[in-house]
């Protein structure tokens, strides 16, 4: 099995400045609690190829509604591979939770980006049921999955990224 890949979290402040935008009602100090308990991604078995994400905070999410987390996670990964966000199998399967651009990719280069390769993940809970997701602090929620890729014979990119989604095409 390659290791092509290592994940950290972000510094505190960036953090602290992502929930807070997104999550005014939480008080500094409940961040940096939230902070200090952030789990780095696993697999939970030898045999998983995907990494799951934890929920840094409890959340519930009613049929329709969506939410943009800050997991506080980042992703060092070798040039040639890219890292693959998806909701976790369970939770499409029974709330039909899915990933709003439906595939998160993560690029390698995105680790030295000013964010500090910050990865927010963005799901909407598509339930054609009437089923409200609850998902507990802690608790696996996406899964990530790395993926060697090719470029054509004739690539001339050359281009540095600084930002997050959206920042290559501007």
């Amino acid at each position: 099995m390659k290791r092509v890949a290592q994940f950290f979290k972000v510094s505190t402040e960036l953090f602290v400045k992502a929930m807070r935008e997104e999550f005014p009602q939480y008080t500094e100090e409940d961040i940096r609690d939230m902070y200090e308990s952030l789990m780095l991604p696993r697999r939970a078995t030898k045999g998983s190829a995907g990494y799951d994400f934890f929920a840094p905070f409890s959340f519930s999410l009613p049929p329709g509604a969506t939410i943009k987390i800050p997991t506080g996670i980042r992703a060092k990964m070798d040039e040639d591979w890219v890292l693959k966000i998806y909701p976790r199998s369970g939770l499409g399967f029974k709330y039909r939770l899915q990933m709003n651009n439906t595939v998160g990719i993560i690029d390698s280069d995105y680790f030295n980006s000013d964010n500090e390769g910050h990865i927010f993940i963005k799901m909407t809970n598509d339930s054609n049921e009437g089923k409200t997701v609850e998902v507990a602090q802690g608790t696996g929620f996406a899964q990530g999955i790395f993926l060697e890729y090719g470029i054509t014979v004739d690539d001339d990119a050359d281009g540095v990224r600084n930002g997050g989604f959206g920042s290559t095409t501007k």
